[in-house]
């Protein structure tokens, strides 16, 4: 009888393939400091819209990024994905070895995902070199962001009709000690973004 192949014997038969082209050659060329944005934040809280607008100010500068949104992501990679506390650890594992790629490839990489528990986030940071993982917290109180409830999550969540939706019916673990702190009560999208390129200039990023 064929024995059947288990994921530890898959795994020992497999090896890294160095290439050519080096993690270093690639940010020489793109005159930047590879590493990786992790925007985390309750849903509503502005994570998406600030990494939009960071990501549009470094296109401005000449810099080479790119933005792996939660929802964008869940339309392919991560579509056979639900909302349990399973399925968002394998959600967040997956896109931090996409992220881990994008960053050998020279990248500045934006992640805006709600990634509410800090044992999955450290996970991610343990994926890359020291200097390379930010975490940039959008801290935004839950009550504003229900208010602005932009996709009408919170209201179905109050409803029932989403279950282990964060801040609801499933806990967000806020950083406690984020390398990025932006309180975004009574600042503009504009100024939230300019606050985060300052920093990567400053630790020469950028």
């Amino acid at each position: 009888m064929k024995q059947k192949k288990t994921k530890d014997t898959i795994t020992e038969n497999i090896v890294w393939h160095n290439t050519v082209v080096t993690h270093e050659a690639r940010a020489k060329l793109k005159n930047q400091k590879p590493v990786l944005l992790w925007f985390t934040g309750l849903s509503g809280s502005g994570k998406s819209t600030i990494a939009n607008a960071v990501e549009s100010k470094l296109l401005s500068l000449r810099k080479f990024s790119y933005l792996l949104d939660g929802d964008n992501v869940r339309h392919g990679l991560n579509k056979d994905l639900g909302f349990s506390d399973d399925d968002r650890v394998e959600n967040i594992r997956r896109i931090g070895e996409v992220a881990k790629l994008f960053v050998d490839s020279g990248q500045i990489v934006l992640t805006a995902f709600i990634s509410p528990f800090a044992s999955d986030r450290e996970q991610v940071k343990n994926l890359f070199e020291e200097g390379q993982f930010l975490e940039v917290y959008i801290d935004t109180p839950i009550e504003v962001c229900e208010q602005r409830d932009p996709k009408g999550l919170y209201k179905k969540a109050r409803a029932g009709e989403i279950k282990n939706f964060t801040g609801v019916g499933s806990e967000y673990q806020p950083p406690l000690d984020p390398d990025i702190h932006i309180k975004t009560l009574g600042i503009t999208i504009e100024e939230c973004a300019a606050m985060i390129i300052a920093v990567l200039v400053d630790r020469k990023y950028i």
